[in-house]
């Protein structure tokens, strides 16, 4: 037989797309259209709906960026279409290439009643099942013109990612309004030919099973009148019925579709329009699920549904009944889908504390999995925290993205820092954004990397990022591939049937132990540094307020802001989500981030004053300072959360000329040589004997790269980038501020290019840490600021502070995997250490950082350089990123054990509050091992009034400990994230001497729950 396959797949292709697909509607009739163009932001729907509309034609141009416009169209059916399906087809100006990233709608009755969502691949409403002729219509479409930022010439700086600089000029021109016949034979007719011709090239060749379809797709073209596509489609779908019910393999790759959209909770809108877009595809989602019986939609991010339920009720309502019928899935148990490299230790926890507690109140629905499809890589004390929040599973589709390794498994079990794990799937799809396509199956198919040992996948479906979600034709595919030879078979299901039948057939699924580092998107760690240093802030400040606000109320009765709390957590959860915190948002999302941290801080404040006042009394005749201790370590002789004098410092401070020039600061402990330049050429640990900088080198190094990444400007770093490096060497001026005896600093002032740094470098009396203060004007485009400290320290590995503790990365590049870590992510510390002695570096808002090392010439010694990231300057999303004025607060510690390190980063991120006072304040709870370390104390969500301790080993090692509270216990629970006492727990009294004892594993994670004594 002659080969005919080109010939034929070319025919289908051209008979498709220029006669069967148009014939899908094949009358229409223009639709009357009116529009008002809402001024500043969107209005209510009642003014909307009400506003004075004027005529407006299509061709039309419509839409300053950002703006909302409420379009009417109203026609009546025509009576020779009586019995006919109808639909109206509303293409506000859309490119069927961007469903979510640009112009959008959705479709009101005239009495306010939601209908569903527009997108360009959702252009349709369904007006009559069987019209009767004459039937009139009148929709009201509010239009979101929303600009397009992400073009096809992707990463070029635009002002239009800011309201204040968009300008006005229009967006879009109005396409089509009409009113439609809707074909449904010819519908499933590009349906049927959709999925097996995308099918045929995944076939091989010489195939049996593509010859066949290729035979029956030509018959079909065969009996297709082109001028009478719908009375001859039925005869087409005959010929192709033998091989669409042709069953698939007993072998065949099993694929759990769950429909979806992946809607970032901000990225390139602002948060105000992704409330719209929640709306907008719920409506689309509910009303899919009304037609299509099978189908499943899956959801994620509390804070979504809360916007839901504020904003758009109506809409919240339906979501709210297929809910409880187990079609639309709240899923992943957070309260967005956040960033989980920077988010400390509590943030993380609470993350699913409110997501599954609202999910519990609203739906009583608890999640069993954690669904973070787009994050970028997974910080390593993750498993510990989706364990203790109640869940087991986790799903994540980004590491997909990797550019060097490619992952060795699809699914496995994430072993974190402490020995949790997690079991743990990556669709073998590589999308979120599945959309049923051949080639999308077939490639989940082949790609997935456990076949043999197991089966089952899961492709979420439906498009994503901008919202929208699935569609009815990526429905109608998967109905064909349910059971399709030469297909992998499609069922629609929830992510719990999907994770439950994977565990099943997967029990000894293989084990990856460690962080789950994406070889992407490294410069998230450090673009925008405002918005995470707002994020650092609120975290300390939160901690801060729960800690003093419970002790108050236990010890002075002062009201506890349960609700102001409560909301305050949940902005600052929010502003977590993987396009907030990492800095890769337009303008207008970080400049709103910046005042709403403002906001949280004076209110955070606020609440710290308040509790602290109740505390310390009215200050009386010989009142003294009493010094509140927020850290986690006692601090001057104050106990970790008490109040009392400090002690007085030990030693004093001294400032020397150095022979060659600079200066010498000296406290007995530590003492710190800067030479001529301002730069520190020594760091002498006095008790050790010890030299922390490498000889011949300067720490505290500013340097400055390009940076213009081969795509994703906010997102990458490419290693390129260190091929060329200024040293900022030059001082504009050297000048001791502070001589002593408590304090002594010095301010280095250099300018660079068009910026300007100002570094002021402190030692005080009795402490082994050098603070650094640097204020940054930066003025700089396409530039990566970084500090270097070039330490005298041989290691093969470096600690980073992570969630609830610290793990390991190499300073070697042994392997591609060593080697691609050439940027990542700290929270407070990194520390390096040679058996018996090592160095802290601690910082307070910074995250990104880079260690290397390099062998000396003269001496063979070892330099290890750690260089913290400062900051960049991307010009997209955002074209002017972090242009102004910054500070960073860090501090190098010589001689520091990884103990030190973690009490010197706590130190730094929540310095001590004076306030005048009567008396001492005890703690109202304490441990009696400086290497378990309290992250929280607060009083319990219900409002019972029990106290709330968390801590955690910090150590990496195991330990017995005692907690003693400072108060009288009935009861002692250890609970679960969420307070609720475990199903096995371990047995906790409180012991005559008013203590409980503990033993707790290498960065164990302890919550109980302490019940007071008549409270």
């Amino acid at each position: 037989m002659h080969d005919d396959r080109d010939l034929t797949e070319a025919r289908l292709k051209r008979v498709l797309d220029e006669r069967i697909r148009p014939a899908v509607h094949p009358a229409s009739v223009p639709l009357d259209v009116s529009v008002w163009h809402a001024p500043g932001e969107p209005v209510p729907v009642e003014e909307g709906l009400a506003a004075p509309y004027r005529p407006v034609s299509v061709g039309e141009k419509w839409g300053a960026p950002w703006g909302t416009s409420w379009f009417r169209v109203t026609g009546s059916v025509p009576a020779e279409w009586a019995g006919r399906t109808v639909e109206a087809l509303l293409d506000l100006g859309f490119d069927e290439n961007m469903p979510g990233f640009q112009c959008e709608g959705l479709v009101y009755r005239p009495d306010g009643t939601p209908v569903k969502g527009l997108n360009p691949r959702n252009q349709w409403v369904r007006v009559a099942e069987e019209a009767l002729g004459g039937e009139e219509l009148d929709l009201r479409v509010e239009a979101a013109s929303n600009p397009v930022i992400l073009d096809y010439h992707p990463f070029l700086p635009t002002a239009l990612g800011d309201k204040e600089t968009a300008g006005d000029a229009p967006q879009y021109r109005l396409a089509r309004m009409d009113l439609a016949v809707f074909d449904e034979t010819v519908w499933n007719l590009v349906q049927d030919l959709d999925v097996l011709g995308e099918l045929m090239p995944e076939l091989p060749a010489d195939s049996a099973r593509r010859s066949e379809i290729l035979r029956a797709v030509g018959e079909a073209l065969d009996a297709v009148d082109l001028q009478d596509v719908g009375g001859t489609a039925e005869a087409a779908r005959r010929c192709l019925r033998g091989v669409l019910a042709a069953p698939a393999q007993a072998s065949a790759h099993r694929i759990s579709a769950v429909g979806h959209a992946h809607i970032d909770s901000a990225w390139l809108w602002p948060l105000r329009e992704t409330v719209r877009k929640v709306a907008r595809t719920a409506s689309n989602m509910t009303a899919l699920l009304d037609d299509e019986p099978e189908f499943v939609f899956a959801m994620s991010q509390a804070q979504q549904f809360a916007w839901l339920k504020e904003h758009r009720p109506e809409v919240y309502a339906r979501v709210k009944q297929a809910v409880a019928e187990g079609r639309f899935v709240p899923s992943g148990g957070m309260w967005v889908e956040s960033d989980t490299n920077m988010p400390g230790s509590e943030a993380m926890a609470r993350q699913f504390v409110h997501g599954k507690r609202f999910f519990l109140d609203e739906f009583g629905v608890e999640n069993d999995e954690a669904w973070l499809p787009d994050t970028f890589g997974f910080a390593a004390g993750l498993p510990q925290i989706i364990k203790a929040a109640g869940a087991k599973w986790l799903l994540t589709q980004k590491i997909s993205w990797s550019r060097i390794n490619s992952f060795p498994h699809h699914t496995f079990q994430w072993e974190g820092i402490d020995g949790t794990r997690i079991f743990t799937h990556f669709p073998p799809v590589d999308t979120y954004n599945c959309s049923m396509k051949g080639e999308e199956i077939a490639h989940a198919a082949r790609n997935f990397k456990d076949k043999g040992a197991a089966r089952h996948s899961l492709a979420p479906t439906g498009w994503g990022d901008g919202g929208g979600g699935t569609t009815r034709e990526m429905v109608a595919r998967a109905a064909r591939m349910r059971d399709l030879e030469g297909s992998a078979t499609v069922e629609w299901e929830t992510p719990a049937a999907f994770f439950a039948k994977a565990e099943a057939e997967y029990p000894q699924a293989p084990v990856w132990v460690g962080e789950l580092y994406l070889e992407l998107h490294r410069a998230t760690l450090t673009s925008q540094a405002k918005t995470k240093q707002g994020n650092r802030r609120s975290e300390h400040l939160l901690y801060e307020a729960e800690l003093w606000a419970a002790t108050a109320h236990v010890r002075a009765g002062h009201p506890y802001p349960y609700e102001q709390l409560d909301r305050i957590w949940k902005t600052v959860l929010l502003h977590q989500f993987h396009d907030i915190l990492p800095g890769s948002s337009i303008a207008w999302v970080h400049r709103e981030a910046e005042r709403t941290y403002a906001a949280v801080a004076d209110e955070l404040t606020g609440i710290i004053e308040e509790a602290q006042r109740a505390l310390a009394g009215e200050p009386g005749a010989g009142a003294g300072e009493l010094v509140f201790n927020s850290a986690p370590h006692t601090r001057r002789g104050v106990l970790p959360g008490a109040a009392a004098p400090a002690a007085p410092a030990e030693g004093a401070v001294t400032v020397t000329e150095r022979e060659a020039g600079g200066l010498v600061l000296d406290n007995g402990r530590l003492r710190v040589a800067l030479d001529a330049r301002g730069l520190v050429v020594s760091a002498y640990d006095i008790p050790s004997e010890r030299e922390a900088v490498a000889p011949g080198q300067a720490a505290n190094l500013l340097q400055i790269h390009p940076d213009f990444p081969n795509m994703w400007d906010a997102w990458d770093v490419d290693e390129f980038y260190r091929n060329s490096v200024t040293d900022l060497t030059a001082a504009d001026d050297v000048t001791v501020v502070t001589e002593g005896p408590e304090s002594a600093s010095v301010r280095v002032t250099r300018s660079f290019g068009g910026s300007r740094a100002t570094q002021t470098l402190t030692l005080d009396a009795g402490s082994g840490r050098l603070d650094v203060d640097t204020e940054v004007d930066w003025q700089e485009t396409e530039k990566f600021l970084k500090v270097a400290f070039p330490l005298d320290v041989h290691t093969d590995r470096y600690a980073s502070e992570t969630q609830y503790g610290h793990f390991f990365r190499p300073t070697h590049t042994n392997t591609s995997w060593d080697a691609a870590k050439f940027e990542a992510c700290n929270h407070r510390f990194v520390h390096l250490e040679e058996p018996g002695w090592g160095v802290g570096l601690v910082t307070a808002s910074t995250y990104g950082h880079d260690v290397t090392r390099t062998v000396r010439a003269h001496d063979h010694g070892t330099t290890t350089t750690v260089r913290l990231s400062l900051l960049r300057a991307p010009r997209f999303p955002d074209p002017h990123t972090d242009q102004g004025v910054h500070r960073f607060r860090y501090a190098l510690v010589p001689g520091a054990s990884v103990g030190d390190a973690v009490r010197e980063g706590w130190s730094l991120n929540l310095p001590a509050r004076t306030v005048r006072g009567g008396g001492e304040v005890a703690p109202l709870v304490t441990v009696d091992d400086d290497a378990v370390v309290l992250t929280a104390v607060k009083l319990a969500d219900d409002g019972s009034g029990d106290v709330v301790a968390r801590f955690h080993e910090s150590h990496g090692g195991r330990t017995a400990v005692r907690l003693r509270p400072g108060f009288e216990v009935a009861r002692v629970d250890a609970c679960d994230l969420l307070e609720r006492p475990l199903a096995a727990p371990r047995e906790h009294t409180v012991d005559e001497d008013g203590t409980v004892a503990l033993t707790l594993r290498p960065f164990e994670l302890v919550t109980l729950r302490l019940t007071r004594t008549g409270a």
